[in-house]
């Protein structure tokens, strides 16, 4: 052995992996650079000190003209990208600047990443037009659920690029993990910890106030953003169905679960309602009712139920009969066994008609039908004296009242409230004293005596303002809210939860969101409670 030199290694050539994607191409950040260079060590491998950082890649400018959602909500734009608009348009388009950057080696152990270089790319410093194309493959670790392509369910530390809630921009995270579809499409982001606030990012505010605060989501992250979807809560979990995001409509489900804040993908059986937005989701017992809505210049009138037990999909049979028009941005209320359905527009005009779908006495049979009898559609003749035709307003049934607040007809933003009582099927316009507040695209929940009245469109902006309704003056109160509210947006949804209000998504114009936030009521936290209050009814012009 003596006098024999072994021979050595040669370091091999790095070159700095970027990412082609559909939208713009990214390098790696020195954080991810880490995560790699760690799994290279024991082959000598020297990562480079001073790599691109994905903050000095500028953002794509957000899409303008008629058909990329940006042009406002009274225009004559798409009809899968108004707010307002009822006409025929072509289908969603747009882009989402650049959103959903996929990540190399998401999701996979780091002692198994390997990379490949394209043909013609150059080394460090010298990047060409063809990117480096990295590839991961999985040896070890684990995954939990039966989502597609596996939903990545293992903790670690892989490193991603999450979008920014509230603007859309980027931020990495060493507990989320991205997995990458054929095409550089996002399947799915998995994050094992929460991120939580730091205290400079907490505003003062006294123990006895309402407080806005960023919810710290975990678990399997929405590989989109939100607006015109639906959110039924369900014991504690808040059940997301469809909607659309920045460039189309979607049919997947997404559950949140709002005592620990996951994110979960679930799996389901069964016929699923086709991909659309603008939908109404009813809970009946703990089935939810799918009804309507749109997709580009489709508007359905189908009936789906999705049984969240055991996460089969089913279309119960109906009658034959009158039936209503497809349509879209409508309401929907369950009182007396039935689904009572009211407004909306149909892609000619809006609509102020009222139907409803009775469920039968063995409403609970809805997966396996009704024993032969079907559902049965009726048309409900309201007084003369009726809001005008309407969609992206709000309806919310109190006792045997159901209060619509706001929405529009196209053409103009409304600030009227009114008063349909079921059961003698009279409406009663309310006289709110000034300032009148006009609201479209906004989201009501009933917190005891109140209507939380969030967020929306006013005609002229979006806004994040809260208007308390109290529904036994039936007039606006003026509260104080502490905290760090949303961003100003509308076409979102909002439940209430253990005294909390919690807001998932929504759209202000030009970004759709994928963000959660919560509205804890604090000292307020007795208004649920509140059960004991009625809304008097009389002659129509009485209010």
């Amino acid at each position: 052995m003596s006098g024999r030199k072994l021979p050595t290694t040669p370091t091999p050539t790095v070159i700095v992996p970027t990412i082609q994607y559909p939208a713009a191409s990214y390098a790696l950040d020195e954080e991810q650079l880490l995560l790699i260079s760690s799994t290279l060590l024991d082959s000598g491998v020297d990562m480079p000190a001073t790599p691109r950082n994905l903050d000095d890649v500028p953002e794509e400018d957000p899409p303008t003209g008629p058909d990329s959602g940006n042009s406002g909500p009274y225009t004559n734009q798409s009809a899968a990208n108004s707010a307002t608009t009822f006409h025929a348009g072509p289908g969603a388009s747009g882009s989402g600047s650049g959103r959903n950057t996929p990540v190399p080696g998401q999701g996979v152990p780091p002692s198994t990443a390997r990379l490949r270089k394209a043909p013609s790319t150059r080394t460090l410093g010298k990047p060409s037009t063809d990117q480096l194309q990295v590839a991961a493959t999985l040896s070890s670790g684990s995954n939990s659920g039966g989502g597609a392509a596996g939903s990545n369910g293992g903790g670690g530390s892989g490193a991603s690029v999450r979008r920014a809630g509230s603007a859309g921009g980027t931020s990495i995270s060493r507990s989320s993990r991205t997995q990458v579809g054929a095409g550089g499409h996002t399947l799915h982001r998995y994050r094992s910890t929460p991120r939580l606030p730091h205290d400079k990012e907490m505003a003062p505010a006294p123990a006895t106030g309402m407080y806005w605060s960023k919810a710290p989501v975990w678990g399997t992250l929405p590989s989109r953003s939100f607006r015109n979807h639906t959110a039924t809560l369900v014991d504690t979990v808040v059940w997301i169905i469809g909607g659309n995001d920045d460039k189309d409509s979607a049919r997947d489900i997404y559950c949140f679960d709002t005592e620990t804040m996951q994110w979960t993908r679930p799996d389901t059986v069964g016929e699923s309602p086709p991909a659309c937005r603008a939908q109404t989701a009813t809970l009946v017992d703990k089935k939810i009712v799918i009804y309507g809505g749109g997709l580009g210049s489709y508007y359905f009138d189908g009936v789906y139920v999705l049984d969240t037990a055991t996460r089969r999909w089913s279309q119960p049979p109906i009658l034959d009969g009158p039936h209503p028009a497809g349509r879209r941005a409508h309401t929907a209320v369950y009182y007396d066994n039935k689904i009572w359905i009211f407004g909306g527009g149909n892609g000619l005009n809006a609509l102020n008609d009222v139907w409803t779908l009775d469920l039968g006495s063995n409403h609970t049979g809805l997966i396996e039908g009704t024993e032969g009898r079907g559902l049965r559609w009726e048309e409900k003749i309201t007084t003369t004296v009726k809001p005008c035709p309407r969609g992206y307003h709000t309806a919310n049934l109190v006792r045997d009242i159901m209060v619509v607040v706001g929405g529009s007809d196209g053409k103009e933003c409304f600030t009227d409230i009114w008063l349909l009582n079921l059961t003698t099927l009279i409406w009663s316009k309310v006289n709110i004293p000034p300032p009148l507040y006009k609201r479209l695209s906004h989201s009501a929940t009933q917190v005891g005596s109140y209507l939380f009245i969030v967020g929306g469109h006013t005609g002229q902006e979006y806004t994040s303002e809260i208007l308390m309704l109290n529904l036994v003056s039936l007039h606006y109160e003026p509260r104080t809210i502490y905290g760090k509210p949303p961003s100003p947006r509308g076409n979102h949804s909002a439940v209430l939860s253990d005294s909390r209000l919690f807001l998932f998504g929504g759209f202000n114009g030009q970004i759709s969101f994928d963000d959660v936030y919560i509205l804890d009521l604090a000292a307020s936290a007795y208004l649920p409670q509140v059960t004991s209050f009625e809304i008097e009814s009389g002659d129509p012009n009485s209010y």
